[in-house]
């Protein structure tokens, strides 16, 4: 065997023979630097049951074909803790409005006692059975929300899951029986709200469930028939005192209820009573309904907005990582539910004022105080929708046509320090013009109830968006109104409206102050 080498001034060396040791050291380093085949391993008995079995639908044989028939339920032979932990999933089925029935419960705990023997054949049974129950309860959960929700972009409608990506989600999990525990193929808002259902049902609707009559207001101390009903309703022993039992009782059912804690029966403690158990469980799968709509904890990134709590949070990979607080539209003005993707900013926003806004607030005030309103509110009056519309002298414009409606009219306020967008707004393009935006009326922020808009969402600190959107502050090279800037990945957003919502002791109840729940409520319970 021969070789050439290079000598340092780059030419070759006249070729040299190699010993047969160094030929044998070569052919060593040679056959070290080929991979040997790899050698694929045995299947288990187990698996190689489950691919020779005929209870495999198109789905199922997709999901174990592509991982070698291996178990996801069976471990070392034995049926893994996540058996039992889905077998009480399907058992609460009603939780999420579901029939148990519906899974075949009984067939899935008979396959169950059977794979306790050990035979691989039993346990083959047992793991398709479970992955079958698993994959039609939650495709079945993630079913299509039924609820008032605008989806602006496709990529954010929610798409019912094959079984096949339903048990690929269960194994790319870290641990399938964390992913069971935290229901995480759903968001974490539905899991919360489910838990807090179980509990509210198991805590309150056991009680006795009668009307309580009126009266003056119970507090510690009382004593009387009433008081005495009201231990009975909360399921304390006989008495006519209002001792402390009670009053930690009441100050439990304040807390679970959203009221104000302060162990006093006053009008609206009794109703929260006489309402029922029932009552506050419906207002529970309202919510949970809504919250099918927002995206489950393998998402990346998303902005969720409630505007029953006027609170905005950024999520990233399931978990919230910041919030703040905004303001929403009034009850007159609602803000819609929407999903979409936010792709611009635009930085020194002009602000188009609506055409109500026109016809309602400008041009009565101009009729009133005449075209110097127009200029003391930097408004510019345009001629028409286009891009190289003229600019109209207040004069020109018929006031009084525009305030009765017969005249639709253009006008935007110019950028700057009073004007109504602030430094930025956030678009996510959408026909009901709604989106997110900087806002000069910080005072608002103070509020608890923060409705005061006209439908889109004012923002507690702007900044702190363009910073997450961006990955750095927003900064532009000049002053010129409008500077648009596309988002460098779109980002989902949610706008919901969650009037029972999870709480550091449970489920806050919150206002309904657009007024959605009722129809919703008898919507569901015709279903």
């Amino acid at each position: 065997m021969v070789v050439s080498v290079s000598d340092r001034a780059g030419g070759q060396r006249p070729p040299a023979r190699l010993s047969l040791f160094h030929a044998c050291v070569a052919g060593a380093l040679f056959a070290a630097a080929v991979p040997a085949p790899i050698l694929a391993a045995p299947q288990s008995p187990v698996a190689a049951e489950i691919k020779s079995s005929g209870r495999l639908n198109r789905d199922l044989k997709a999901f174990y074909k592509a991982r070698d028939y291996r178990p996801l339920w069976i471990r070392n032979g034995t049926i893994g803790p996540g058996a039992a932990r889905l077998v009480n999933l399907i058992g609460s089925a009603r939780l999420d409005g579901l029939d148990p029935d519906d899974y075949d419960p009984e067939d899935l705990v008979r396959a169950l006692r059977r794979a306790e023997s050990g035979s691989p054949r039993a346990l083959a049974r047992a793991e398709i059975e479970l992955s079958r129950a698993f994959a039609d309860y939650v495709r079945d959960v993630r079913r299509s929300p039924r609820v008032n929700i605008t989806y602006i972009d496709k990529e954010v409608e929610p798409v019912p899951p094959s079984r096949a990506e339903v048990l690929r989600g269960a194994a790319e999990a870290p641990s399938l029986m964390s992913y069971l525990e935290n229901y995480g193929w759903m968001s974490p808002v539905y899991a919360e709200l489910r838990q807090g259902l179980g509990e509210h049902h198991a805590s309150w609707s056991g009680l006795p469930q009668f009307t309580l009559p009126a009266g003056p207001v119970l507090r510690p101390g009382s004593t009387g028939a009433r008081v005495g009903m009201l231990r009975v309703r909360l399921g304390l022993s006989p008495g006519e005192k209002f001792d402390k039992e009670l009053a930690s009782r009441i100050r439990e059912f304040q807390s679970a209820h959203g009221l104000p804690v302060d162990a006093i029966v006053g009008p609206t403690t009794l109703a929260a009573l006489n309402r029922g158990a029932d009552h506050h469980e419906w207002r529970i799968r309202v919510n949970m309904e809504r919250a099918r709509a927002l995206p489950g904890r393998s998402e990346d990134r998303y902005i969720l907005v409630d505007t029953a709590s006027a609170r905005l949070w950024l999520y990233e990979d399931g978990e919230a990582v910041d919030s703040m607080k905004v303001i929403v539209g009034k009850p007159a003005q609602q803000t819609p539910m929407l999903a979409g993707l936010v792709r611009f900013a635009a930085v020194n926003p002009y602000w188009n004022v609506p055409p109500d806004l026109v016809r309602d607030q400008i041009a009565p005030e101009v009729l009133d105080k005449g075209g110097s309103y127009i200029r003391s509110k930097r408004y510019e009056i345009l001629s028409d929708w286009t891009e190289n519309a003229r600019v109209l002298d207040p004069k020109e414009v018929d006031w009084a046509a525009v305030a009765a409606g017969r005249r639709e009219l253009r006008i935007r306020q110019l950028p700057g320090a009073h004007n109504a967008m602030g430094d930025v707004k956030f678009m996510f393009p959408n026909d009901r013009g709604i989106f997110l935006h900087d806002t000069p009326d910080r005072a608002l922020f103070k509020d608890d109830e923060r409705r005061f808009s006209s439908g889109c969402v004012r923002l507690e600190d702007a900044g702190r968006l363009g910073k997450w959107l961006f990955g750095q502050p927003i900064r532009t090279k000049s002053d010129a109104p409008e500077q648009w800037l596309k988002v460098p990945e779109p980002v989902p957003i949610y706008i919901t409206y969650l009037t029972a919502a999870p709480a550091e002791n449970g489920i806050a109840f919150r206002e309904d102050a657009y007024g959605r729940d009722e129809a919703q409520l008898a919507q569901i319970a015709s279903r």
